[in-house]
């Protein structure tokens, strides 16, 4: 969608609840690119990471004069508790360290009721402004597609996708220096352990979901056959929207998110290197989660039956 057709008349009020399609997944699983793809698509409207919205007080990140316009109107639409303009839901509710937390369960309720509620506006704002059936949300945290499932007035369609976690341990180690094995050591760790939290979690929510609203894929076969994946989830959501140009996607007006949003268009393209290297330690402990997600149902197929 273009900046300039938000909420203008080639794009009028839909009718029926908004659809929400979250991607959820693990930190650096591609789930930006795979946004901006689909809300390059008529009739969608990426809107970044959506759980930055009650801690910014519905600011983006991003600057722009199109985009500031764009959250400044979904902002008039919505009328949240000032005292809900924190990042307290989103850590309690959506971060997997909320688990943990120790607090009054009476109190959690109550945020939790008042969290729905404020989600639900900000949603039914984004679809308003920008004249859409379908909002994407990348935050990416299972624990939020849990509690956006729960909001009444929205559909929440849910795409689980997952990265190779050689690469994704790649993508955060690159900067550390050579004569630094600590850190290293330290650092794929760290990541070891947030992929089998935020893995195990998503594939219970993943299972926990309507299977027709639903869909499981790799971040690999996205970049190897994008236009295949891409229609079998348009397919998924009941949505009969053209393809858009992969090697000129617009990255439109979204809240926040990966750096390259910052760029006016961007290309989905592939990644057919594999990192040099390796983790033997993250192949071993990351392989009972990956064997699991690779049973999961229904999924993206390629042609052949091929996958990853």
């Amino acid at each position: 969608m273009s900046e300039t057709a938000a909420g203008d008349a080639a794009n009028p009020p839909q009718t029926g609840p908004p659809k929400v399609v979250y991607v959820m997944g693990s930190g650096r699983s591609g789930s930006s690119i795979l946004g901006v793809a689909l809300g390059n698509c008529q009739g969608f409207f990426y809107a970044g990471e959506l759980d930055r919205w009650l801690p910014s007080g519905g600011t983006p990140s991003l600057g722009g004069t199109e985009r500031t316009r764009f959250w400044s109107a979904v902002r008039e639409r919505v009328d949240v508790p000032q005292d809900m303009l924190d990042s307290r839901a989103r850590d309690q509710l959506e971060r997997a360290g909320g688990l943990f937390r120790l607090g009054g369960r009476a109190g959690r309720r109550a945020l939790r009721r008042r969290y729905r509620q404020a989600s639900g506006q900000i949603v039914g704002a984004v679809a308003d402004v920008a004249g859409v059936a379908h909002v994407i949300d990348t935050s990416h945290f299972p624990l939020r597609a849990r509690e956006l499932k729960a909001v009444e007035g929205i559909e929440v369609y849910l795409l689980f996708m997952v990265r190779d976690p050689q690469r994704v341990l790649a993508s955060f180690t690159r900067t550390v220096p050579a004569n630094d094995p600590l850190t290293r050591v330290k650092l794929v760790l760290k990541t070891n352990l947030d992929l089998w939290l935020t893995h195990l979690l998503a594939i219970l929510v993943f299972l926990g979901h309507r299977r027709d609203r639903r869909l499981f894929l790799y971040y690999e076969d996205l970049t190897a056959q994008p236009q295949t994946v891409l229609r079998q989830i348009l397919d998924m959501l009941g949505a009969e929207a053209d393809l858009p140009d992969l090697a000129n996607l617009r990255t439109g007006l979204s809240m926040g998110g990966n750096p390259m949003l910052r760029a006016e268009t961007v290309a989905l393209s592939g990644e057919n290197r594999a990192p040099s290297g390796g983790s033997h330690l993250t192949a071993l402990l990351q392989a009972p989660l990956s064997a699991a997600m690779a049973r999961l149902s229904p999924a993206v197929q390629l042609p052949g039956g091929l996958s990853r």
